[in-house]
């Protein structure tokens, strides 16, 4: 059992683990280490010059490690399903359920599909602003709801933006991951 379970290790996906761990939910993110960005290298993510995509990514793992994620590097999520008021993420390994699930699996739909998300016109996963879907606490990002729009700095965005909301429910108000200088270490 855990509070967030995210599918999928690229920028969207570790985005969204850094939000909740870092403010305390229980979090596992399932990495098979398939995204776009090992292709990549960032000359146009905010805050970097210039770093490769494979790099960014050992950065990105190390840092939610630090606030404790649960990072199953190469387990592979074979279903997901609604279950009760909780979801059931099956992998070869193991049988998990949580609370939210945050899909960002790129352009791959095809578990956003098997769990009955709506699609738009453009065949992309329709979300609300805050990333989620027409299920309740599910929600998709990144390259799974835009045609075209492929940025890491956008997909980053996106799990943000689905952690927030995560985040709001479980605090039963808006929430603001606002940290101030006196929080640096």
């Amino acid at each position: 059992m855990t509070d967030v379970a995210v599918v999928g290790g690229g920028p969207a996906g570790l985005s969204a683990a850094l939000f909740t761990a870092k403010n305390d939910l229980d979090t596992v993110v399932f990495d098979t280490d398939k995204t776009w960005l090992h292709k990549a290298h960032l000359f146009n993510y905010l805050g970097i010059e210039s770093e490769d995509g494979t790099a960014f990514l050992e950065d990105a793992r190390e840092q939610v490690d630090g606030f404790g994620v649960d990072r199953r590097q190469g387990e592979q999520v074979q279903t997901v399903e609604r279950d009760g008021d909780q979801f059931r993420v099956v992998t070869d390994e193991d049988d998990l359920a949580a609370d939210y699930l945050v899909l960002a699996t790129g352009a791959n739909r095809g578990l956003a599909e098997d769990l009955g998300c709506a699609f738009t016109d453009e065949d992309v996963v329709d979300v609300d602003v805050d990333m989620e879907t027409d299920i309740h606490d599910a929600y998709a990002t990144g390259a799974m709801v835009r045609a075209e729009e492929w940025q890491a700095i956008i997909s980053a965005g996106d799990g943000a933006a689905a952690a927030l909301d995560i985040l709001s429910k479980e605090k039963g108000e808006h929430f603001h991951d606002f940290d101030v200088p006196d929080d640096a270490e």
